[in-house]
């Protein structure tokens, strides 16, 4: 009896130590690195979520790529809503700082990307709420870039920054 007694106390001892590096290591890992995050909505379509409402991508978004705000045009993107800081959307990167972007129903025609923003917007013109809607989003809103598609398996693949030739910005800054 005494001996069993010792088993389960040292297996809860055991598992309590494991339990307690592992979180703060997890933790960690999805705060810093990377993480997993469900695509909802049509604004990104078809590049995300194509068969429209029954079917939800799930992408990998990597933290460590935008910890220093290096974003290229073309590159889809996670932010923190500029109207929702609760929520987070996921966009195109179409114009970066110093750019001038031609828009598409922003209350301007066209817009110079002002220093430390960028301009983004999703690929279903028309269903998005993007910087058409709010305009240039600042770069410390940015929450990760997205880089594959984990689930539904048939659609594994990674994802390429590409620029729509026709959202190419008007004039821009020499890099």
């Amino acid at each position: 009896m005494a001996q069993s007694q010792g088993w389960v106390k040292r297996y809860i001892k055991a598992f309590c130590k494991g339990f307690f590096v592992a979180v703060p290591v997890a933790v960690t890992f999805l705060d810093r690195v990377a993480c997993v995050a469900r695509v909802e909505g049509a604004s990104m379509q078809p590049s995300l979520n194509p068969g429209g409402s029954q079917s939800s991508d799930v992408v990998l978004l990597n933290h460590w790529k935008v910890r220093n705000f290096e974003v290229h045009r073309g590159d889809i993107v996670s932010l923190v809503s500029p109207k929702n800081p609760e929520q987070k959307i996921i966009k195109r990167v179409i114009a970066l700082e110093g750019d001038i972007v031609r828009t598409i129903g922003h209350k301007k025609r066209y817009v110079k990307v002002p220093r430390g923003h960028i301009w983004v917007e999703g690929d279903h013109h028309g269903h998005s709420f993007d910087s058409n809607s709010f305009g240039p989003v600042s770069l410390g809103l940015l929450h990760a870039h997205a880089t594959h598609i984990l689930w539904p398996p048939e659609r594994w693949q990674k994802l390429e920054s590409v620029l729509p030739p026709e959202r190419s910005p008007v004039q821009r800054e020499e890099e």
